[in-house]
């Protein structure tokens, strides 16, 4: 199995502009790119397939460029339905130079095949109207580019100027790349097509025929029952750890159902097929022990958090599972409980007012049933005592107070 075959297997093609050709480019060390437009200042788990891609290409000995769009985020690629909001500047430029530190973690800068980072804004920023007319937009045919579906799927709702010249300034990206690098092949996922081809028809139309350039578009990833996938409570999953802690990274793997957790081991993982295969067959005769599901996420959490993160969100996860959730530190204990319900109560409440003020309990007659029947512990200890009182000293750190109904229901009070 040769290395596009690999591809093929892990659900990685969906389109290419010529499959024969490309097999045979990568025979030989061949320059990779991939764009990522900082439309924030981080990028999320939805973006992982595309930077792993480019990581398998440079194990395979080629060499990967990660362009970070610091010109085009400024307008944003189509959305199916909607314009963008438009950044600032300085918004853009900021989030670039944020994501650009997030995609040197994921590649290696030394040896004959080592990484390099671009951004578009270095040839886009100094770009005139004039050039841009004159040099790019004659060659372009309007008609050629309504069939584009990114513009197609906008037609009838209305799609602007701006976002309608998208397409041309990425073929501009690539062409830039190809006489500064010598790039040959862009990756991106399948709604990006439309894209990587304009990009070919500008390169042979400026290069010539005889430029040997190929498109090739992975399958977006989904989820199994329609939901999108990036998402844990309606919230993004970051690859900032300032906006997405180890802990909650890691339990986002963890918790994938059995129906998808092969198809993201094949796209996302470093596993070999035969290692995949077996976790397959586990997954099948045990999958209670969720095997593929926390290979998959000791993985990615390593990649992405490194070893000292995967560390702690193993720790946390056994703590808040098997053991007593104080022994770990406080900030740990607020990293495991960050989708708690938090509530802000007065200093020396009763136990029973907490619970009714948290919404843990209905009543007051509800509290101390909770309570008498031993379902109810305060900062790990289990409290049977009616006239039980929180107090900000008793606190974590004299900073917050944990309450635990039953065996996974966790609340934090402030005071």
């Amino acid at each position: 199995m040769n290395f596009i075959e690999e591809l093929e297997w892990r659900g990685l093609v969906k389109d290419c502009t010529d499959r024969e050709g490309l097999e045979k480019q990568l025979q030989n060390q061949t320059t990779i790119y991939c764009g990522f437009d900082p439309t924030a200042d981080s990028l999320h788990v939805g973006h992982l397939q595309q930077i792993i891609l480019l990581r398998r290409y440079q194990k395979a000995g080629h060499k990967p460029i990660a362009l970070c769009g610091g010109f085009t985020g400024m307008i944003g690629d189509p959305r199916p339905t909607t314009e963008r909001k438009l950044l600032t500047h300085e918004e853009v430029l900021h989030n670039a130079d944020c994501i650009r530190e997030q995609l040197a973690h994921f590649l290696s800068f030394e040896g004959e095949n080592a990484a390099i980072m671009e951004n578009n804004n270095n040839w886009l920023g100094s770009m005139t109207l004039l050039d841009y007319l004159r040099d790019y937009g004659k060659l372009f045919n309007v008609s050629y580019m309504l069939q584009k579906d990114t513009i197609k799927k906008r037609l009838d709702s209305g799609i602007s100027y701006t976002e309608f010249s998208y397409t041309i300034l990425q073929a501009i990206d690539w062409l830039q790349l190809y006489k500064r690098h010598h790039c040959q092949i862009q990756i991106g996922g399948s709604d990006q097509w439309g894209n990587l081809t304009t990009g070919t028809e500008l390169i042979r139309k400026v290069i010539g025929d005889e430029a040997e350039i190929y498109g090739i578009t992975s399958p977006l990833i989904t989820r199994s029952d329609g939901s999108k996938f990036g998402k844990s409570e309606g919230k993004n999953i970051w690859l900032d750890p300032k906006r997405t802690n180890a802990y909650e990274f890691y339990q986002f793997w963890v918790n994938t159902p059995d129906s998808d957790i092969v198809d993201y081991l094949k796209r996302l993982s470093f596993a070999s097929v035969e290692e995949i295969n077996e976790l397959e067959r586990m997954t099948k005769e045990h999958p209670e022990e969720r095997a593929a599901q926390k290979a998959l996420a000791a993985e990615l959490t390593e990649l992405v958090h490194g070893k000292e993160g995967l560390e702690k969100a193993l720790r946390i996860t056994e703590t808040f599972f098997r053991g007593n959730i104080m022994d770990l530190e406080p900030q740990e204990i607020k990293e495991g409980l960050a989708d708690a319900k938090k509530t802000q109560v007065e200093d020396g409440i009763l136990l029973i007012d907490a619970l009714v003020q948290a919404e843990i309990a209905k009543s007051k007659g509800d509290a101390r049933k909770l309570i008498q029947q031993g379902s109810v512990s305060v900062n790990g200890e289990k409290k049977t005592a009616l006239d039980t009182v929180l107090t900000k000293a008793e606190a974590v750190s004299e900073e917050f107070t944990i309450l635990k109904k039953g065996k996974k229901n966790y609340y934090i009070i402030t005071f």
